[in-house]
Protein backbone atom coordinates (compact mmCIF):
# COMPACT_ATOMS: atom_id res chain seq x y z
CA UNK A 1 0.00 0.00 0.00
CA UNK A 2 2.92 2.28 0.85
CA UNK A 3 4.60 1.20 -2.59
CA UNK A 4 1.49 2.92 -4.02
CA UNK A 5 0.82 5.52 -2.35
CA UNK A 6 5.02 6.30 -2.92
CA UNK A 7 4.16 6.47 -6.81
CA UNK A 8 1.22 8.03 -7.14
CA UNK A 9 2.78 11.22 -5.18
CA UNK A 10 5.64 10.46 -7.63
CA UNK A 11 3.22 10.98 -10.51
CA UNK A 12 1.39 13.69 -8.68
CA UNK A 13 4.21 16.23 -8.34
CA UNK A 14 5.95 15.53 -11.68
CA UNK A 15 2.67 16.31 -13.01
CA UNK A 16 2.66 19.59 -10.67
CA UNK A 17 6.41 20.45 -11.17
CA UNK A 18 5.33 19.92 -15.45
CA UNK A 19 1.88 22.00 -15.07
CA UNK A 20 3.80 24.55 -13.05
CA UNK A 21 6.21 25.41 -15.72
CA UNK A 22 3.60 26.40 -18.13
CA UNK A 23 2.25 28.07 -15.45
CA UNK A 24 5.37 30.43 -14.97
CA UNK A 25 6.10 30.83 -18.83
CA UNK A 26 2.11 32.55 -19.51
CA UNK A 27 2.86 34.65 -16.15
CA UNK A 28 5.81 35.56 -17.25
CA UNK A 29 3.93 36.48 -20.73
CA UNK A 30 1.12 38.31 -18.73
CA UNK A 31 3.55 40.35 -16.75
CA UNK A 32 4.94 41.47 -20.25
CA UNK A 33 1.95 42.18 -22.25
CA UNK A 34 0.92 44.11 -19.06
CA UNK A 35 3.78 46.52 -19.18
CA UNK A 36 3.45 46.47 -23.20
CA UNK A 37 0.04 47.84 -22.81
CA UNK A 38 1.44 50.91 -20.37
CA UNK A 39 -0.14 49.90 -17.50
CA UNK A 40 1.70 50.45 -14.08
CA UNK A 41 4.20 48.05 -12.69
CA UNK A 42 2.01 46.94 -9.97
CA UNK A 43 -1.01 46.20 -12.05
CA UNK A 44 0.44 42.38 -12.90
CA UNK A 45 1.54 42.03 -8.89
CA UNK A 46 -1.50 43.31 -7.58
CA UNK A 47 -3.89 41.52 -10.58
CA UNK A 48 -1.83 38.47 -9.74
CA UNK A 49 -2.23 38.11 -6.26
CA UNK A 50 -5.16 39.28 -5.66
CA UNK A 51 -7.37 38.03 -9.14
CA UNK A 52 -5.67 35.04 -9.59
CA UNK A 53 -7.65 34.19 -12.98
CA UNK A 54 -5.13 33.60 -15.96
CA UNK A 55 -7.54 34.18 -18.44
CA UNK A 56 -9.69 36.82 -16.80
CA UNK A 57 -6.43 38.53 -16.70
CA UNK A 58 -5.70 38.53 -19.88
CA UNK A 59 -9.26 39.75 -21.28
CA UNK A 60 -8.87 42.60 -18.40
CA UNK A 61 -5.76 44.56 -19.19
CA UNK A 62 -6.90 44.28 -22.64
CA UNK A 63 -10.27 46.42 -21.84
CA UNK A 64 -8.31 48.37 -18.96
CA UNK A 65 -5.57 49.50 -21.14
CA UNK A 66 -8.50 50.37 -24.22
CA UNK A 67 -10.32 52.40 -21.69
CA UNK A 68 -12.78 49.86 -20.44
CA UNK A 69 -12.52 49.04 -16.76
CA UNK A 70 -16.21 48.58 -16.21
CA UNK A 71 -15.93 45.98 -19.18
CA UNK A 72 -12.93 44.23 -17.78
CA UNK A 73 -14.89 43.46 -14.52
CA UNK A 74 -17.96 42.31 -15.94
CA UNK A 75 -16.15 39.88 -18.50
CA UNK A 76 -13.64 39.34 -15.62
CA UNK A 77 -17.49 37.69 -13.67
CA UNK A 78 -18.98 36.57 -16.34
CA UNK A 79 -15.49 34.13 -17.62
CA UNK A 80 -14.90 32.90 -14.01
CA UNK A 81 -19.15 31.96 -13.88
CA UNK A 82 -18.04 28.42 -13.97
CA UNK A 83 -16.34 28.69 -10.61
CA UNK A 84 -19.60 28.24 -8.93
CA UNK A 85 -20.16 24.64 -10.04
CA UNK A 86 -16.04 24.12 -9.72
CA UNK A 87 -16.73 25.19 -5.38
CA UNK A 88 -19.89 22.93 -4.70
CA UNK A 89 -17.83 19.94 -6.62
CA UNK A 90 -14.89 20.41 -4.21
CA UNK A 91 -16.16 21.91 -1.12
CA UNK A 92 -16.11 19.03 1.18
CA UNK A 93 -12.81 18.71 0.03
CA UNK A 94 -11.23 22.44 1.06
CA UNK A 95 -12.50 22.03 4.63
CA UNK A 96 -15.24 23.65 7.10
CA UNK A 97 -13.31 26.51 8.53
CA UNK A 98 -14.05 29.67 7.65
CA UNK A 99 -10.03 30.71 6.80
CA UNK A 100 -10.00 27.51 5.00
CA UNK A 101 -13.08 28.11 2.73
CA UNK A 102 -11.46 31.87 2.01
CA UNK A 103 -8.21 30.61 1.19
CA UNK A 104 -9.40 27.58 -0.72
CA UNK A 105 -11.91 29.17 -2.83
CA UNK A 106 -9.16 31.92 -4.35
CA UNK A 107 -6.85 29.01 -4.82
CA UNK A 108 -9.56 27.32 -7.01
CA UNK A 109 -8.55 27.39 -11.09
CA UNK A 110 -9.41 24.68 -13.45
CA UNK A 111 -5.92 22.82 -12.77
CA UNK A 112 -6.88 22.67 -9.56
CA UNK A 113 -10.49 21.12 -9.86
CA UNK A 114 -9.45 18.76 -12.54
CA UNK A 115 -6.20 17.24 -10.36
CA UNK A 116 -8.33 16.69 -7.43
CA UNK A 117 -11.52 15.32 -8.89
CA UNK A 118 -8.90 13.24 -10.89
CA UNK A 119 -7.99 11.66 -7.28
CA UNK A 120 -10.08 8.68 -6.47
CA UNK A 121 -9.20 8.46 -2.71
CA UNK A 122 -11.83 11.05 -0.78
CA UNK A 123 -8.99 11.23 1.71
CA UNK A 124 -6.07 12.31 -0.22
CA UNK A 125 -7.88 14.81 -2.68
CA UNK A 126 -7.71 17.73 -0.09
CA UNK A 127 -3.73 17.40 0.14
CA UNK A 128 -3.89 17.32 -4.45
CA UNK A 129 -6.13 20.24 -3.95
CA UNK A 130 -3.41 22.35 -1.32
CA UNK A 131 -0.57 21.60 -3.33
CA UNK A 132 -1.82 21.97 -6.86
CA UNK A 133 -2.95 25.42 -5.13
CA UNK A 134 -0.72 26.37 -3.81
CA UNK A 135 1.96 25.53 -6.37
CA UNK A 136 -0.16 27.01 -9.09
CA UNK A 137 -0.45 30.22 -7.11
CA UNK A 138 3.16 30.54 -6.28
CA UNK A 139 4.35 29.80 -10.30
CA UNK A 140 1.98 32.04 -11.90
CA UNK A 141 3.09 34.87 -9.61
CA UNK A 142 6.87 34.08 -10.12
CA UNK A 143 6.02 34.22 -13.92
CA UNK A 144 4.19 36.99 -13.47
CA UNK A 145 6.81 38.89 -12.09
CA UNK A 146 9.84 37.59 -14.34
CA UNK A 147 7.41 39.08 -17.36
CA UNK A 148 7.62 42.28 -15.30
CA UNK A 149 11.42 42.39 -15.76
CA UNK A 150 11.52 41.22 -18.86
CA UNK A 151 9.40 43.53 -20.40
CA UNK A 152 8.05 42.67 -23.37
CA UNK A 153 10.70 40.01 -24.09
CA UNK A 154 8.18 36.70 -24.47
CA UNK A 155 6.07 38.02 -26.25
CA UNK A 156 2.50 36.12 -27.17
CA UNK A 157 2.81 32.48 -25.80
CA UNK A 158 0.49 31.84 -28.63
CA UNK A 159 4.05 31.66 -30.67
CA UNK A 160 5.48 28.55 -28.28
CA UNK A 161 2.59 26.74 -28.23
CA UNK A 162 2.29 27.45 -24.56
CA UNK A 163 -1.52 28.30 -24.84
CA UNK A 164 -2.37 24.91 -25.65
CA UNK A 165 -0.26 23.40 -22.39
CA UNK A 166 -3.47 24.03 -20.28
CA UNK A 167 -5.96 22.36 -22.23
CA UNK A 168 -3.63 19.46 -22.95
CA UNK A 169 -3.51 18.87 -19.08
CA UNK A 170 -7.54 19.08 -18.57
CA UNK A 171 -8.19 16.72 -21.19
CA UNK A 172 -5.36 14.13 -19.69
CA UNK A 173 -7.11 14.62 -16.19
CA UNK A 174 -10.61 13.80 -17.66
CA UNK A 175 -9.89 10.92 -20.06
CA UNK A 176 -10.53 8.46 -16.85
CA UNK A 177 -13.97 9.84 -16.36
CA UNK A 178 -15.08 9.90 -20.04
CA UNK A 179 -15.06 5.78 -19.60
CA UNK A 180 -18.89 6.47 -18.54
CA UNK A 181 -21.32 6.62 -21.44
CA UNK A 182 -23.33 8.94 -19.76
CA UNK A 183 -20.38 11.52 -19.14
CA UNK A 184 -19.16 11.20 -22.53
CA UNK A 185 -22.00 11.75 -24.21
CA UNK A 186 -22.92 14.53 -22.04
CA UNK A 187 -18.57 16.26 -22.54
CA UNK A 188 -19.07 15.83 -26.61
CA UNK A 189 -22.70 17.25 -26.38
CA UNK A 190 -21.00 20.63 -24.61
CA UNK A 191 -18.08 20.42 -27.13
CA UNK A 192 -20.76 20.78 -29.82
CA UNK A 193 -22.45 23.60 -28.37
CA UNK A 194 -18.87 25.58 -27.30
CA UNK A 195 -17.47 24.88 -30.62
CA UNK A 196 -20.96 25.77 -32.84
CA UNK A 197 -21.21 28.97 -30.71
CA UNK A 198 -17.39 30.24 -30.61
CA UNK A 199 -17.70 32.38 -33.95
CA UNK A 200 -20.50 34.35 -32.36
CA UNK A 201 -20.16 34.54 -28.73
CA UNK A 202 -17.08 36.98 -26.98
CA UNK A 203 -14.29 34.89 -25.41
CA UNK A 204 -15.65 32.85 -22.41
CA UNK A 205 -19.69 32.46 -23.48
CA UNK A 206 -18.58 29.13 -24.77
CA UNK A 207 -17.10 27.56 -22.35
CA UNK A 208 -20.20 28.54 -20.51
CA UNK A 209 -22.62 27.68 -22.98
CA UNK A 210 -21.21 23.95 -22.85
CA UNK A 211 -22.66 23.67 -19.55
CA UNK A 212 -26.24 22.93 -22.11
CA UNK A 213 -24.19 19.39 -22.75
CA UNK A 214 -25.34 18.66 -19.00
CA UNK A 215 -29.00 19.00 -19.90
CA UNK A 216 -28.46 14.81 -22.24
CA UNK A 217 -28.10 13.84 -18.25
CA UNK A 218 -32.15 14.46 -17.68
CA UNK A 219 -34.14 11.97 -19.76
CA UNK A 220 -37.59 11.94 -19.99
CA UNK A 221 -39.34 8.97 -18.31
CA UNK A 222 -39.83 6.42 -21.09
CA UNK A 223 -43.23 4.05 -20.89
CA UNK A 224 -40.25 1.02 -20.31
CA UNK A 225 -39.54 2.90 -17.38
CA UNK A 226 -42.53 3.83 -15.96
CA UNK A 227 -43.90 0.31 -16.70
CA UNK A 228 -40.80 -0.95 -14.45
CA UNK A 229 -41.41 1.97 -11.50
CA UNK A 230 -44.87 0.55 -11.16
CA UNK A 231 -43.43 -2.63 -11.01
CA UNK A 232 -41.40 -2.28 -8.50
CA UNK A 233 -43.79 -0.20 -6.49
CA UNK A 234 -46.39 -3.31 -6.93
CA UNK A 235 -43.43 -5.18 -4.96
CA UNK A 236 -43.08 -3.02 -2.37
CA UNK A 237 -46.57 -2.94 -1.65
CA UNK A 238 -46.90 -6.84 -2.21
CA UNK A 239 -43.97 -7.03 0.57
CA UNK A 240 -45.32 -4.87 3.18
CA UNK A 241 -49.03 -6.74 3.04
CA UNK A 242 -47.00 -9.53 3.36
CA UNK A 243 -45.17 -8.87 6.91
CA UNK A 244 -48.34 -6.96 8.13
CA UNK A 245 -50.27 -10.43 7.27
CA UNK A 246 -46.91 -12.51 9.01
CA UNK A 247 -47.18 -9.76 12.08
CA UNK A 248 -50.78 -10.62 12.06
CA UNK A 249 -50.88 -14.13 12.04
CA UNK A 250 -47.70 -14.18 14.75
CA UNK A 251 -50.31 -11.95 16.98
CA UNK A 252 -52.85 -14.64 16.78
CA UNK A 253 -51.03 -17.76 17.74
CA UNK A 254 -49.45 -15.70 20.40
CA UNK A 255 -53.00 -15.00 21.62
CA UNK A 256 -53.78 -18.43 21.06
CA UNK A 257 -51.12 -19.54 23.07
CA UNK A 258 -51.93 -17.17 25.96
CA UNK A 259 -55.34 -18.71 25.55
CA UNK A 260 -54.31 -22.29 26.28
CA UNK A 261 -52.28 -21.60 28.69
CA UNK A 262 -54.77 -19.53 30.80
CA UNK A 263 -57.17 -23.01 30.15
CA UNK A 264 -54.23 -25.05 31.36
CA UNK A 265 -54.29 -23.55 34.87
CA UNK A 266 -57.74 -23.25 34.98
CA UNK A 267 -57.73 -27.09 35.22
Amino acid sequence: MRTIYRTRDRALLRDAAAIAAAMIAVGASFGAITIAYGLPTWVPFLMSTVVFAGGAQFLAVGLIAAGNPLAAVFAGLLLNARHLPFGLAVSATVGTRPLARLVGSHLMTDEVVAFTLAEPDPARRRRVYWLIGVTLFTSWNLGSALGVLLGGATGDPNAFGLDAAFPAGLIALILPSLRDRRTRVAALAGVAVAVAVTPVLPAGLPVLCALIGLCTLIRPRTAKAAQVAKQTEVAKQTEVAKQAEAAKQAEAAKQAEASSATAVESC
